[in-house]
């Protein structure tokens, strides 16, 4: 699923429990993330849910999985991996996700918490790209 996949089903929806629904689905589409990646290390702090991202470098960019114990935060989450995917390291660091969450209407519905958590796993992932270049 990438991003232009999103932006065409979510064209075809007219309401937004119905782009929420969807949401939730693409999140229960997400691969389960693996019991020995959800350490400390891969929690995203400033989530009100519980959310672990584990990334590592790829041949042509960044490996993202990932989970939440919320199922609309596993739809954000499955929505961000299909903003990054294809990219290098260098257009991950540069890409602005909060501009496509908010193109596609999902910033305005999200409550204060919710877009928090979802800078925080922004952040995260930018920060990665930004130390994974470095090395």
């Amino acid at each position: 699923m990438t991003i232009n996949d999103i932006r065409a089903d979510f064209a075809l929806l007219d309401d937004w429990e119905d782009r929420y629904r969807y949401v939730i689905e693409l999140g229960r589409a997400l691969p389960p993330l693996p019991e020995d990646l959800r350490t400390e290390a891969n929690k995203v702090r400033g989530c009100a849910s519980q959310v672990w991202l584990a990334t590592k470098p790829a041949a042509n960019g960044m490996d993202m999985q990932g989970t939440s114990d919320a199922l609309i935060v596993q739809g954000l989450i499955a929505v961000l991996f299909a903003v990054y995917e294809g990219k290098t390291l260098e257009e991950i660091a540069a890409t602005d996700a909060q501009g496509i969450f908010a193109e596609l209407g999902l910033s305005e519905h999200l409550t204060q918490q919710r877009s928090n958590g979802l800078a925080s796993m922004v952040k995260r992932i930018h920060t990665d790209a930004e130390m994974m270049l470095a090395a």
